[in-house]
């Protein structure tokens, strides 16, 4: 018979790894959106690439060619593939993009919606951080 701690502990991990999995998927579709975006509506990239980073004049097939590389790690994040690489990688692509939004944090009240991308940086830091412990529906270790 189970004692109480360890069916305590055992609940504690299982829900631990369904929460893994929760920002795992939700931070996916966000990754995954940006993604389709550069495949949809290639202008849209360009004049994202021009207004938040000062890259402007980029071709359309460079943003099919950054689209197909961010599709191939997303694909693998959301599999739970080499999650050093790729839990760490989308940390740090989420956290180029949330702070070169910056001069929308300072009129904060005409750009609401870019402060969500605090929260889902942190989430991605969590997830990096726990990446040995989301194990549920992962094809890697």
């Amino acid at each position: 018979m189970q004692s109480h701690t360890q069916a305590t502990q055992a609940d504690l991990g299982s829900r631990l790894s369904w929460s893994l999995l929760a920002l795992r998927l939700t931070i996916f579709i966000v990754m995954f959106v940006w993604t389709l975006d550069k495949f949809v509506n290639p202008a849209h990239g360009a004049k994202v690439l021009d207004a938040f980073y000062g890259i402007g004049g980029v071709p359309e097939t460079a943003l099919y060619i950054v689209g197909a590389l961010q599709m191939v790690l997303v694909l693998a994040f959301v599999a739970g593939l080499a999650k050093r690489w790729t839990y760490g990688l989308v940390f740090i692509l989420h956290g180029l993009s949330t702070l070169s939004s910056f001069p929308q944090y300072i009129d904060a009240f005409n750009n609401l919606l870019f402060f969500a991308a605090w929260p889902m940086w942190g989430a991605c830091f969590a997830l990096y951080l726990l990446r040995d412990a989301d194990t549920r529906f992962t094809l890697g270790k």
